[in-house]
């Protein structure tokens, strides 16, 4: 190898190295030291609390963030933030594949969207708000009760699927909001 070349590449590697310390990575849910800011903590997501919606699937969703974003302990008694939950589903035939003459679905596709909006609990201001969606597939049976036990069952995976969206969704709407929003 000529030795200009080896030198142009450990200088080429030094630059890179050098550009690349530049970077930082942080978790998005981390415990902040003495010298950070910007980071949504847990102590910020367990800030929050959540109104009641009012269906059965949007319960669903609730419970299961109120449990992400506190650890299973509950609403907070003092929250500093209100998020508000609108909570949706709709569910269409994926396939049909069933050779009989009444041409019944065998699958289904469930999409649950939320729609949601982040206010500071004192002053009502809206600090962050948007909508996150998830579907979930499911078979449809002949029997009556079993398809509305597979539904069932697509709801509820896909509550809790749209719960873990929405716990991410609001830490990063935490981090853009900064701290002291």
């Amino acid at each position: 190898m000529n030795p200009t070349f080896r030198v142009s590449m450990l200088a080429g590697l030094a630059l890179a190295l050098i550009a690349a310390s530049g970077c930082t990575v942080r978790p998005l849910m981390a415990t902040p030291d003495a010298n950070s800011s910007g980071i949504a903590t847990s102590t910020d997501l367990s800030s929050i609390t959540i109104s009641p919606v009012d269906t059965r699937y949007g319960q669903e969703v609730r419970n299961h963030l109120i449990f992400l974003l506190n650890g299973g302990s509950g609403q907070p008694a003092n929250a500093r933030y209100t998020l508000d939950l609108s909570v949706t589903r709709s569910s269409s035939a994926a396939a049909r594949v069933q050779v009989r003459t009444d041409n019944e679905p065998t699958s289904s596709l469930l999409t649950m969207s939320a729609k949601y909006t982040l206010k500071d609990a004192s002053t009502g201001a809206v600090v962050a708000s948007g909508t996150r969606q998830i579907s979930s597939v499911y078979d449809v049976p002949r029997q009556e009760f079993a398809a509305l036990r597979a539904k069932r069952d697509a709801e509820n995976r896909a509550a809790r699927e749209l719960a873990e969206q929405l716990r991410l969704a609001l830490g990063q709407d935490l981090v853009r909001a900064g701290p002291g929003s």
